[in-house]
């Protein structure tokens, strides 16, 4: 499980230190991709691999399948940490999400996903004042 928010700096190589709690889960292999929201999320290779055969499960015939299909897989990057445990974000990912110098790392359950700074800053505080009513919308019964 992946938990918290960290706050690593890119290099000018594109690469990023991963928090110390996700390297040992990570250290075999990931799987980047696009997220939605202009973030990156990071699995690992066999969560990234179950999801694939889910998604390929559904229906070629289906545009949106297809659409959504093609934008995961094209922009989804197979990468091992190096052995310091810093992660290389190829350009094409690096410009989707906007990312510089300044970004976070959230630890979001079953991924992990990589924002710039500015546009999480912005994200969680909307967020922020929602977050309390969105229990019984989302996962009616679940209680905290």
């Amino acid at each position: 499980m992946f938990l918290g928010t960290h706050q690593p700096k890119l290099d000018e190589k594109g690469r990023f230190f991963l928090p110390a709690k996700f390297r040992e889960e990570l250290a075999e292999g990931l799987v980047i991709s696009r997220g939605q929201d202009h973030c990156l999320t990071i699995y690992p290779e066999a969560a990234f691999a179950e999801i694939a055969r889910q998604m390929a499960s559904g229906p070629s015939t289906v545009k949106q399948v297809r659409d959504f299909q093609r934008m995961l897989a094209a922009g989804a990057s197979n990468e091992v940490p190096d052995k310091q445990g810093r992660v290389t974000i190829p350009p094409q990912l690096r410009r989707y999400a906007g990312l510089d110098k300044e970004i976070v790392v959230v630890g979001a359950i079953d991924r992990v996903e990589i924002w710039d700074a500015a546009a999480w800053e912005k994200y969680s505080t909307e967020q922020e004042s929602v977050f309390a009513e969105m229990n019984d919308e989302v996962f009616p019964g679940l209680t905290q």
